[in-house]
């Protein structure tokens, strides 16, 4: 456990410990990473999502992109305009953060005359929840009486569209390592002191299948100890969403590659990552219940996922390219004096260089029945990598 750790959080973090420690003893001595993943984030009371804190924002454990700049929810409320338009109906946001991108999308829009029939927001995590209702307080009456938060994806088929920003990295993975040219799988048992360590087991008959189809039967050219993650989680998430949308887009934003570079050879030690404190480290077992843990999305298998749902790929970009098309630059120069235009240059630096957000984020557009331009995807096209 980190030395900085307040009692409070030492306390909280030994509350987890013990929680997947029982659950290691339950399971027979070895839990799966992605069973410790969702402990780690979701177990009631006590998860990283479900448990209250700070965790977004300058004095939270990371910042997403529409907390660095207000340009991104602008960018993204025109490519929603632009559906809306075309489809009619509402927007619903999946997992709102601090209610950033909310506030500034309905602000757009509504300056637009464009507003949504309503904005609808799933959020697991209590504490994020009511802090979205704070932030979305100081919204005029007539856009407040269009939000609406819900606990489960709602029965009725949606018209409209789905926002799913830095979501999908947030879904449990199972992690695998290579041996002899063999896929054993990496989840979790008791060090001899008694401390959460990572630990080797077959790899059961889903997983082998799922690293057969990427890597090949056996894997080539992967060396010894190669080691990587795989998220089974996202096609069924995929085909509920996917259940969910009637007509309109499904809109992904998140860190992640195409299959082809995600499991490259020379990426051996896979992409999770954990987040403390504006810090990004590589052990997931200290911090319990206090720190995020993420994998890069596979994007691959999110078009895969949406095809198997019926939905069709619309669009695949960098978010550089995105927020290009969108008219980023423009919203930087029509700002009304020159400090608040170089403030906005910066911060619209942080959102396309390619060492921030712009190149290792990516845009991916999920649609049903919906013929709408989508004129973020103009730019640049990168389905033919999938």
């Amino acid at each position: 456990m980190s030395a900085s750790l307040t009692p409070e959080e030492r306390s909280h973090g030994a509350a987890v410990a013990a929680l997947i420690r029982a659950e290691i003893a339950g399971a027979g001595g070895w839990l799966s990473f992605e069973r410790f993943m969702e402990l780690a984030l979701y177990a009631p009371g006590l998860g990283y999502y479900s448990a209250g804190s700070v965790k977004l924002g300058p004095g939270g454990d990371f910042v997403t992109a529409p907390e660095v700049s207000e340009l991104f929810g602008r960018c993204v409320a025109r490519q929603c305009c632009e559906v809306l338009g075309a489809t009619g109906g509402g927007i619903l946001e999946l997992g709102a953060g601090t209610g950033a991108l909310a506030a500034t999308i309905l602000r757009e829009l509504d300056a637009r005359a464009a507003l949504p029939e309503r904005y609808a927001i799933l959020e697991v995590s209590a504490d994020l929840a009511e802090r979205q209702r704070a932030r979305l307080a100081g919204l005029p009456a007539h856009v407040r009486e269009r939000l609406l938060w819900l606990e489960r994806l709602p029965q009725e088929r949606l018209r409209g569209v789905i926002l799913a920003n830095e979501v999908a990295d947030a879904l449990p993975c199972r992690r695998f390592t290579l041996r002899g040219n063999a896929v054993r799988e990496l989840g979790v048992a008791l060090g001899p002191d008694g401390a959460l360590a990572s630990a080797e087991a077959a790899a059961d008959a889903p997983l082998a299948a799922a690293c057969a189809a990427m890597l090949g039967t056996p894997p080539r050219g992967f060396p010894e100890g190669y080691t990587s993650e795989v998220n089974l989680r996202l096609g069924p998430w995929i085909a509920s969403l996917g259940e969910c949308l009637g007509r309109g887009i499904l809109l992904l934003f998140d860190y992640g590659l195409p299959r082809s570079h995600y499991y490259h050879p020379q990426r051996v030690s896979g992409t999770l990552r954990c987040h403390f404190r504006q810090r990004a480290h590589d052990d997931p077992f200290i911090n319990l219940g206090l720190q995020d843990i993420t994998a890069w999305v596979d994007f691959t298998r999110v078009a895969e996922a949406g095809a198997d749902a019926g939905l069709e790929l619309a669009g695949f970009a960098t978010q550089a390219a995105f927020l290009a098309a969108l008219g980023l630059d423009t919203l930087v120069a029509e700002a009304a004096d020159a400090p608040t235009r170089a403030r906005l240059a910066g911060e619209a630096r942080r959102l396309v260089m390619p060492e921030e957000m712009g190149e290792a984020f990516k845009v991916m557009a999920l649609a049903r029945g919906s013929e709408a331009p989508l004129a973020g995807f103009t730019l640049q096209d990168l389905r033919r990598q999938l």
